[in-house]
């Protein structure tokens, strides 16, 4: 749904059209961009309260570097909303995460402003330094290099790497940091704390108020002058905080805390950075979903909210008649706090993500036993493995894409030990929306291979319960329970909890001549394929293996010696994954059979809801029913047909 723009925006469509403007008109210019996004969010879903918070610093970078020559990485994208629609994208961002459409996250192959493609977070000091590195040596002195990131992402290992060596190299970098408490829940730990005392501190904040003025004068004196300056301003600083300042200790200039919705403040800063040389860092204070009071009240909430009504500030959600099958995320979340109440030496750790994996409902139950570590996968993971090697059993829930970041540690600290972590792996397989950044696609592969290690996939809610009820068993290992985003398919899912033997599949419906194996919750997808097949006609049995690593040899065997037709099914990737594992037992076994494997393809696959992508790669109920129909004889009452 197209939006109309205010008078201002609707006349930029470049940044070059945005320096048009002067100076004393951006802040109408921001008043009409965050209402364009209010405006198209409301009605067409998507990343909210991060771009409300950042609409002052975009116009401000922008009206004053010369993008794309410049280069500007946003962290993660979801801030980048104002980027897109100033770079060219108005247009089209009514299609933003939307199937075909623009892309939620800046994206090199979309426009020549996103100078690097973003999902994850803490990559952008990293790929900013890089960029300045590379043009430092091409000669390009008087290219500008910039790198937003949260003070969310500035937790993880990647930021303080890059900060490390950035403050080693005489390179023209600028780190931004919009800081506002918040990654998608609060933000935790000591850099918060930090961070809290610098913006509260009143003696730094009056002395800090025109030094980046002083220092741009003072820089073209000469660098006798420049080096003496930043000495003292150093020992003020220092005397004034009562600590050194963490960012200096690195060896970059710090310049804030600065207000991140004065614009013209902004401005002015960003010019007299442009003469600063070497790496500096620029610490603007915002607040997550300005703009919109109930965005700024309740910003997790308000993080993407989906669809609203911009005026009342209602969530538009679908309504039912039947009470309807809850989220898998929630049935983790209500059963983790089941398993713990009977087991004390149960634990619950999430990097950052307790409410996307709703790990938040034991952290407000049991708050001594469920730790959110911030963005920090690999420390989740290892940290993890130390509770665990003192007889207790974490469960280290980290989305599939997001578990690819502490693969190492997976191996080295906790597969080589065979200690007992359970990795629940949310949003496995095809993530939807947020695209090829949040698809799932590769833990089956990467998992497998390791040993020690069991890999499963519940079907639906109950056998995630009993999956999680297994893995917390005596001398389990190291033990993966990977499942989608969304909706399951089961209302009456609390039900009693039993162990499943490990390595052990089921089978879902017997027939003929075609098996498909599947594994996981796109099982389902067999199951509305079977039952249409048989209504016309055909009957093909139907698998579930459960377990990709141990196989269950039992079921295999009887599989290959039944059928001459296999059809695997999986919502992961086909190279390394679950068929590929079956046609490893069929050659270990020498089985003679036609094998047809359905899942993600050796390519990137787009952003789009999560049915539309399962149809583009084959395996939705009517992609597994075409390929059920290239092999199986079609009956009815008095006639066998061959398809």
């Amino acid at each position: 749904m197209q939006v109309p723009a205010g008078n201002f925006l609707k006349r930029i469509n470049y940044p070059s059209d945005l320096k048009q403007f002067k100076e004393v008109e951006l802040e109408q210019v921001c008043n009409e961009l965050r209402q364009y996004i209010i405006d198209v969010v409301s009605v067409n879903g998507g990343h909210f309260a991060a771009s409300l918070g950042t609409v002052e610093l975009t116009v401000a970078l922008q009206y004053v570097l010369n993008t794309p020559y410049d280069q500007l990485v946003w962290d993660v994208g979801h801030q980048a909303y104002g980027h897109k629609i100033l770079t060219g994208r108005r247009e089209d961002f009514h299609t933003n995460r939307v199937y075909k459409g623009l892309s939620g996250f800046p994206k090199r192959s979309e426009s020549v402003y996103d100078t690097f493609g973003v999902g994850h977070s803490s990559t952008s000091i990293s790929a900013a330094l890089g960029m300045a590195v590379a043009s430092q040596y091409k000669g390009e002195t008087d290219r500008q290099h910039v790198a937003v990131i949260g003070d969310g992402a500035m937790t993880a290992g990647l930021a303080f790497e890059a900060l490390n060596h950035a403050g080693i190299e005489n390179s023209n970098l600028l780190v931004i940091l919009n800081d506002n408490n918040m990654s998608i829940d609060p933000n935790v730990g000591a850099l918060k704390e930090y961070l809290t005392d610098i913006t509260t501190s009143k003696p730094y904040n009056r002395f800090r108020d025109d030094i980046a003025t002083v220092l741009a004068k003072i820089s073209s004196m000469g660098p006798d002058a420049f080096k003496i300056a930043k000495k003292i301003e150093k020992s003020i600083k220092g005397t004034l905080l009562k600590r050194s300042n963490f960012f200096e200790a690195l060896k970059f200039r710090y310049f804030g805390p600065v207000d991140g919705h004065d614009v013209k403040h902004l401005v002015k800063l960003l010019r007299d950075l442009r003469d600063i040389p070497g790496p500096k860092l620029l610490h603007c204070v915002t607040v997550k979903g300005k703009g919109y009071a109930l965005a700024e009240k309740d910003q997790t909430k308000w993080h993407a909210p989906g669809l609203f009504d911009k005026i009342t500030g209602e969530i538009k959600k679908t309504k039912h008649d039947k009470p309807q099958p809850p989220k898998y995320q929630d049935v983790f979340g209500h059963t983790i706090i089941e398993l713990a109440e009977a087991n004390p030496k149960i634990m619950g750790i999430t990097p950052a993500m307790p409410s996307g994996c709703s790990l938040n409902l034991m952290m407000k139950a049991m708050p001594t036993r469920a730790f959110d570590v911030g963005i920090a996968e690999q420390h989740a993971v290892t940290f993890s493995a130390g509770l665990a090697t003192q007889g207790l059993i974490p469960f280290c829930n980290i989305y599939s894409s997001f578990m690819q970041r502490a693969y190492d540690q997976v191996i080295h600290d906790v597969a080589l030990q065979k200690l007992n972590v359970v990795f629940c792996l949310d949003r496995a397989g095809i993530a939807g929306a947020d695209g090829p950044t949040h698809h799932g696609a590769y833990d089956l592969a990467y998992m497998r291979c390791i040993p020690n290690m069991t890999v499963s996939a519940p079907m639906n809610e109950e056998e995630l319960r009993n999956l999680m009820y297994t893995a917390q068993q005596d001398n389990m290992g190291p033990f993966v329970i990977r499942y989608p985003r969304g909706n399951g398919v089961m209302v009456d899912w609390q039900r009693p909890m039993k162990a499943i033997p490990v390595g052990k599949g089921r089978i879902v419906c017997d027939g003929e001549e075609v098996a498909i194996l599947s594994i996981g919750a796109i099982g389902n997808e067999a199951v509305k394929a079977t039952a249409n097949l048989n209504a016309e006609g055909f009957y093909p049995a139907h698998y579930d293996l459960r377990f990709v690593k141990p196989l269950d040899a039992a079921l295999l065997h009887e599989v290959f010696q039944k059928f001459n037709h296999v059809i695997t099914v999986e919502d992961g990737c086909l190279e390394g994954g679950m068929g590929s594992a079956v046609l490893e037992f069929m050659a270990d076994n020498n089985y003679k059979a036609q094998v047809s494997r359905l899942g993600i393809a050796d390519k990137v696959i787009e952003h789009g809801e999560q049915p539309e992508l399962w149809a583009e790669c084959g395996y939705d109920a009517t992609g597994i029913a075409a390929q059920v129909k290239k092999f199986a004889i079609k009956r009815d009452n008095t006639h066998i047909i061959a398809s």
